[in-house]
């Protein structure tokens, strides 16, 4: 085996190189998989057990039953596929828009929007929360989803990385396609939007999860338990049945088992935006 210069590589340092990415591993998957093997067990094995036990004696799906039968977990889990799918609409649109215009247009004031959508990133959730919950109010969208979706709808840090992937592309492709007479609509969907699959696929990636996994503001914008999402949905499972660690678990993996669904369909584009911006023969 041999480094990225071509050295070969002494024995004791692959030996390392893969005991910490062992380590890392570990700590990533353990925690889910933990969580997994608990939703498994069944109301007679002991998950606080010392030398704890990992794999379940009897496997059962009952846990999965009893939160459905707990609180309606497929209603809400339907809520926060609605709020997510919008999500990654609207940012992969928005997102696309505005990296391309940023990072392609030559217009007055270009710098100083990017500069704009370099600090909003800077400013925290929480300091702009109250005003995102005036506006909501004012606009009648207080206790609905649109109300949940509009505030995320497009993200400045999805906005920089859609203008970085076009700025990775050589500008003699676009002049060509100038010269052809293709307009900027024609260069933006035939040269440019093909060639940023990758981040696109990061972006869709980034949204869901942002929408899916996101707690505080629907929290505090939705009032109507038929309109919660599943993270507000599973935190009352947790409130109320605080001691049953196996219902908790079996929650724990239905709000998770989406976006590991997600990553394996885009998994391919998500790791081809290394090699994004390539003239390709």
């Amino acid at each position: 085996m041999t480094d990225e210069n071509g050295r070969r590589m002494p024995v004791w340092e692959i030996v390392l190189r893969y005991a910490l990415l062992l380590g890392v591993l570990a700590l990533m998957i353990g925690p889910f998989l933990w969580q997994l093997s608990t939703s498994l067990k069944g109301p007679h094995e002991n998950i606080f057990s010392s030398p704890p036990k990992f794999l379940p004696g009897s496997p059962t799906l009952h846990n999965y039953e009893r939160v459905a039968d707990t609180i309606p977990v497929w209603d809400y889990a339907l809520n926060s596929l609605k709020v997510a799918a919008a999500n990654v609409v609207t940012n992969c649109v928005g997102a696309t828009l505005a990296g391309y215009a940023l990072a392609r247009l030559r217009y007055r004031g270009r710098r100083a929007a990017t500069v704009v959508f370099v600090l909003a990133m800077l400013v925290p959730v929480e300091g702009i929360i109250i005003a995102q919950f005036t506006t909501m109010r004012e606009l009648g969208l207080n206790n609905t989803l649109i109300g949940v979706l509009l505030p995320g709808c497009v993200s400045a840090l999805n906005v920089l990385l859609m203008r970085n992937a076009f700025l990775n592309l050589p500008y003699e492709i676009e002049e060509a396609a100038f010269v052809d007479g293709a307009n900027v609509w024609q260069r933006f969907l035939r040269i440019a939007l093909p060639a940023v699959k990758g981040t696109l696929a990061v972006v869709a990636i980034f949204a869901f999860m942002g929408a899916w996994d996101d707690f505080l503001w629907p929290l505090i914008v939705l009032s109507d338990p038929d309109r919660f999402t599943l993270t507000i949905g599973l935190n009352y499972l947790h409130g109320t049945f605080a001691n049953d660690e196996r219902l908790v678990a079996a929650g724990t993996v239905i709000a998770v088992l989406p976006l590991i669904v997600l990553f394996a369909c885009l998994q391919r584009y998500f790791f081809r935006g290394v090699g994004e911006g390539a003239v390709k023969g």
